[in-house]
């Protein structure tokens, strides 16, 4: 049986699978970021040739989808947990390869041009890339909860991939500009930034089934399922 639980009762709510969603939602984010974002990959289409595109596309926007899960199945407030959580996860991986790539090579150690071309980037492209997943993120889980409140929990695939049209276009205009522009020509930046995004939101639409199949396991096994009536949506609150 499955509960509407809202304000005070959602506040105090406890859940069985919430810290493995908040470590699939981390994981899926410092891998997509350390294994993807440095490479250029692709793939030969039909009329067009070779199509190039970052990699990391291919799994940064799991980490919307697990973001989807947690708003729609735990409420904003525990989704701001782990974005927060994300967030320093980030700043932590940054710093750690900053320092072991500064770190000098031992005389006979080889490795050292393969560290600096995986975990030597772009200081302002890691800013950058953590800038734009924090507003991002925290567009999606906002719209997503005020959309899931607004349509009495109906449609779940409308505030899916409604809340990703805008998470994704705050983080692409954040992340690219800030990244690129200066650095490529900004008709580049645009065309890149745009593709991109229309790439992302496929992506998320394509996934939609995978949502609705984790959503509803997840809402059965809880036994819940959360509304955001009078919740602080300010991203710096600390009470989850």
């Amino acid at each position: 049986m499955i509960r509407r639980v809202e304000g005070e009762a959602l506040a105090s709510a406890r859940f069985r699978y919430f810290d493995f969603v908040m470590a699939a939602f981390v994981t899926v984010l410092l891998l997509s970021n350390v294994l993807g974002a440095g490479k250029v990959a692709s793939i030969p289409l039909p009329l067009i040739g070779d199509w190039p595109f970052g990699a990391g596309i291919l799994f940064f926007p799991l980490g919307y989808v697990i973001g989807d899960v947690l708003t729609e199945v735990y409420g904003y407030a525990r989704a701001r947990r782990c974005i927060w959580a994300g967030f320093t996860a980030l700043l932590f991986m940054a710093a750690m390869s900053w320092v072991v790539v500064a770190l000098p090579p031992a005389p006979d150690w080889e490795g050292q041009s393969a560290y600096e071309a995986v975990f030597g980037q772009v200081p302002r492209i890691v800013g950058a890339s953590i800038v734009a997943f924090w507003a991002g993120e925290f567009a999606n889980s906002l719209v997503l909860a005020r959309m899931k409140v607004w349509t009495e929990g109906r449609a779940l695939w409308t505030r899916t991939i409604g809340s990703t049209v805008v998470g994704q276009a705050v983080d692409s205009l954040l992340f690219y500009p800030l990244a690129f522009l200066g650095v490529w020509p900004t008709e580049q930046v645009v065309a890149v930034m745009g593709t991109n995004y229309l790439l992302k939101v496929g992506w998320e639409v394509l996934l939609t089934p995978l949502t609705y199949l984790v959503v509803n396991r997840l809402k059965r096994a809880e036994g819940v399922d959360a509304f955001d009536s009078g919740t602080d949506f300010t991203p710096f609150a600390v009470r989850a």
